[in-house]
């Protein structure tokens, strides 16, 4: 089980990437437009730095929905290898059966 604190900062992350996902989007698409003038897409860089470090797609971090564990997550099944194996054994995840010999 992963640390109650690092759950905690990463479902934060989540909520500032869903809050901020229209500005951040409005703010580079003026950034990145060669069409503009330096100064307006300058302007767009400098709100850009603004926004909070945390509202980036990039800063949350994938977590087994299960025990919050960060490392070997499947994306596909929303948890970590050691979960999958787990509940498959119990027999709680439709279609995986675990081989036994």
């Amino acid at each position: 089980m992963a640390k109650k604190s690092s759950i905690e900062k990463n479902k934060h992350r989540r909520e500032l990437v869903a809050k901020f996902a229209g500005k951040r989007r409005d703010l580079l698409e003026v950034a990145n437009d060669q069409s503009r003038t330096m100064e307006e897409r300058f302007e767009a860089r400098l709100k850009l730095a603004e926004v909070p470090r945390n509202s980036a797609p990039t800063r949350v971090r994938n977590r087994c929905e299960v025990t919050g564990r960060s490392r070997a997550f499947y994306r596909k099944l929303g948890m970590s290898r050691i979960a999958l194996r787990e509940l498959g054994s119990q027999g709680m995840i439709p279609g995986l059966v675990k081989s036994s010999w």
